[in-house]
């Protein structure tokens, strides 16, 4: 898709494939806030249902990814996006039309402008798709992810537990994401 170059590091941003399930479901680990102080969840809950039904299955019809990645192919985030029904609804959820957004950095990849990057290809690649809104969860104590959410237009539509529903429309985007 794009190479790009931020900090003397040079990485690409390619569509995720179904062989990339085992990366993918490692981000949705990544994904999991743990604020300061907080103990980190176990790696057994990616095996509760209502977690792991974000990378199960990962490439099955509708599913949408980027991966970031070093020239050597070794990845560093993902952005994906998945479509749920009322029935199996996920945490972001707003419709069965509107794909729900999933995004994660490795540790070291992160503060580097790799999620701004990786966040537009998504999106664009969703636009591509036909996709007019694209929803999320992310817990507000996530300073850094709810800036990026703010600065790709995604706006507050409701609140679960600790998490708040975002949604961006794909219709116009947003300067940062243009």
């Amino acid at each position: 898709m794009s190479e790009t170059k931020k900090n003397e590091a040079t990485y690409r941003i390619r569509p995720a494939r179904r062989q990339d399930f085992p990366f993918v479901r490692e981000m949705l680990y990544e994904s999991l806030y743990v604020g300061e102080g907080e103990e980190p969840f176990g790696r057994e809950i990616l095996d509760d249902p209502a977690i792991g039904k974000y990378a199960d299955g990962w490439g099955r019809a509708g599913d949408f990814g980027v991966i970031a990645e070093k020239e050597d192919g070794t990845p560093l985030g993902s952005a994906t996006a998945r479509y749920f029904t009322a029935d199996t609804r996920g945490y972001g959820f707003v419709a069965e039309d509107v794909p729900e957004l999933g995004m994660a950095l490795l540790p070291d990849s992160r503060g580097r402008g790799i999620g701004k990057t990786l966040l537009a290809a998504l999106l664009e690649g969703l636009r591509d798709r036909g996709a007019e809104r694209v929803s999320l969860s992310v817990d507000p104590r996530n300073e850094p992810a709810m800036k990026l959410y703010w600065r790709f237009g995604f706006e507050e539509v409701g609140r679960e537990g600790t998490s708040i529903t975002m949604v961006a429309s794909l219709q116009n985007p947003s300067e940062t994401d243009a």
